[in-house]
């Protein structure tokens, strides 16, 4: 059975650290799938071998009391080097194992969670992939929390790939629309086509919908937002419910193909990049970077495709 960092280091610190980043004693609960009683009790102990309360109970949950937070970062440095630790003990054979987090937009599970796991699982059978869909903001909080190792990021800036950043791959942005729209027909629409259209945009703020908002105040086109969506799945949904047109990238789920229409979106022509971004909240491990080169390798073929 492999090594955890949890045997290294008391497990009940683990626990802390996850009722301190849920903020709740339940939200701990569901992530670690046990009994909130469980968790309230396994806290209530730490904090009387510890001597002082870790944390101060609301009416929404759980806060970190003074001393809690001075030792929060401390528990963390020693979570980090106990999980590096563990990892150069299990990989001492110079094979890849144990858990990798990755994080999905919604946009890339469809082609692209298929193929990663079946080649991690066929390279490396000791790593134990855990994958999480999310919206780009989402996933990059997730990470900023070190709840994923890694994550596929949408980045709106047509700036140039970053090795902090690697871009797997560089999205058209079409407008999508019901098949009886005007529009269905044509391969591609001008951006100054999109003035007067019912649009399905995500709310503000959204790093998408401000970047459109500059680009038709600099072209002097008026936008009209007819309906607000925040994932690409519900806006999709919306259009096919008749709500308006959407600017998205990417594919089509298999049930909506058949109801919409996608057009390029031209004149200018509008990119979205798909970055790779990793946590600096958790160890670099030899199955971390493992996924991440073959994430490096499998997406850009796939995205690309269908993209």
């Amino acid at each position: 059975m492999a090594l955890q960092s949890t045997r290294i280091l008391d497990a009940r610190w683990h626990l802390f650290l996850q009722v301190a980043q849920a903020g709740s004693v339940s939200g701990a609960a569901v992530a670690l799938d046990m009994p909130a009683s469980v968790v309230s009790r396994t806290i209530a102990l730490l904090e009387s071998d510890a001597g002082a309360r870790l944390f101060r109970r609301t009416g929404r949950g759980v806060v970190l009391t003074e001393f809690g937070a001075q030792v929060l970062p401390r528990i963390q440095a020693l979570m980090r080097e106990a999980e590096q630790l563990a990892d150069d003990m299990r990989t001492r054979s110079g094979l890849p194992m144990g858990d990798v987090r990755v994080g999905m937009l919604p946009s890339t599970v469809g082609v692209l969670a298929g193929p990663l796991f079946t080649e991690a699982r066929r390279r490396w059978p000791e790593v134990r992939l855990h994958l999480t869909e999310g919206a780009s903001g989402q996933l990059e909080e997730w990470l900023g929390q070190g709840r994923l190792d890694m994550a596929t990021l949408l980045r709106e800036t047509d700036t140039p790939d970053d090795a902090t950043e690697p871009v797997l791959a560089r999205l058209h942005l079409n407008l999508v629309m019901p098949r009886q729209h005007p529009l269905a027909g044509r391969k591609t629409v001008s951006f100054d086509e999109l003035a007067g259209l019912p649009l399905v945009l995500p709310s503000d703020p959204h790093p998408l919908r401000a970047r459109l908002v500059k680009l038709a105040r600099d072209r002097g086109v008026a936008l009209t937002c007819a309906l607000e969506a925040d994932s690409i799945r519900l806006q999709h949904q919306m259009v096919a419910s008749g709500g308006g047109v959407a600017i998205t990238a990417g594919t089509l789920d298999a049930p909506l193909a058949r109801q919409l229409a996608v057009v390029r979106i031209a004149r200018p022509t509008l990119t979205r990049a798909v970055v790779l971004a990793e946590t600096a909240q958790r160890p670099s491990t030899l199955a971390t970077r493992s996924v991440a080169a073959l994430l490096r390798t499998l997406a850009p073929g796939v995205l690309r495709l269908h993209g």
